[in-house]
């Protein structure tokens, strides 16, 4: 009697074993298909990112006047630092958009007159010394040093835009961005980590598609430059100094409104 039961249990041992490996074999192709998931929404905002940096940056203001005359009076690389500068603060902007973070937005935001005053006064400063350089090219912009200061200069003064923010905010939302982004809730449904990985590509997305603009736009300012005498450089540097200017008149003049 005994020896008819040991293989009746060795038996029901195996039908366990082969019953638990199905199990662990039916949850792989699942967790498979859950990072497949994530993975393809993270290269979807990755893409939607790309067309909304480039969008948000693509509309001229005082940033791309800057753009523009850096590169004819120095080259297209402090007109291209100058833009990445730029796009580095909408990435930023977008990145607090993107992973939700409210208090640093609703900080800024509330702070936004100061900031606001603070870049007119930039404007002004900088639109002065472009009105009155008689230089097609100055030597100490082409340095390192040069560089990093036309690369701060321009990310500073992005950056004293805040609203900015909100302009992010209403782009997801209204492309159905905002639980993919992930500081809302989650990214899709997959929890925290699918959260930042997705809400990483739309930022990553945002700060590409930002200095694709830069680079068309440096790169084609750069192919006119040889034509452009000092003469002509006087005329442009008058020219973007009053348009720059004028931008930080206007943010005056939005203060006292």
């Amino acid at each position: 009697m005994d020896g008819g039961r040991v293989p009746g249990e060795v038996a029901s041992r195996r039908q366990a074993e082969e019953a638990g490996c199905g199990a662990r074999a039916a949850e792989v192709p699942d967790g498979e298909s859950r990072l497949t998931r994530t993975q393809k929404s993270a290269l979807s905002l990755f893409l939607k990112g790309i067309i909304i940096g480039f969008s948000i940056a693509a509309p001229v203001g005082p940033i791309g006047v800057l753009c523009i005359r850096r590169t004819l009076a120095d080259g297209r690389a402090a007109g291209l630092v100058s833009g990445l500068g730029a796009a580095t603060a909408d990435a930023v902007y977008g990145a607090i958009a993107g992973f939700g973070l409210t208090f640093v937005s609703g900080l800024l935001i509330g702070h936004q007159a100061w900031l606001r005053l603070a870049g007119g006064v930039f404007l002004v400063y900088l639109g002065v010394r472009t009105f009155s350089a008689t230089s097609a090219s100055e030597g100490p912009s082409r340095t390192g040093a040069g560089l990093l200061r036309a690369y701060a200069s321009t990310f500073l003064l992005t950056l004293t835009n805040p609203m900015t923010i909100l302009s992010f905010a209403a782009i997801f939302a209204g492309l159905g961005l905002a639980n993919a982004a992930g500081g809302y809730t989650t990214a899709g449904g997959y929890g925290v980590a699918g959260s930042y990985t997705t809400a990483g590509a739309l930022v990553a997305g945002v700060f590409l598609g930002s200095a694709a603009w830069w680079l068309i736009l440096s790169g084609s300012a750069g192919a006119v430059r040889s034509k452009v005498g000092p003469p002509g450089m006087r005329w442009i540097n008058r020219l973007s100094g009053c348009i720059i200017a004028a931008f930080g008149l206007a943010a005056f003049i939005s203060l006292i409104r």
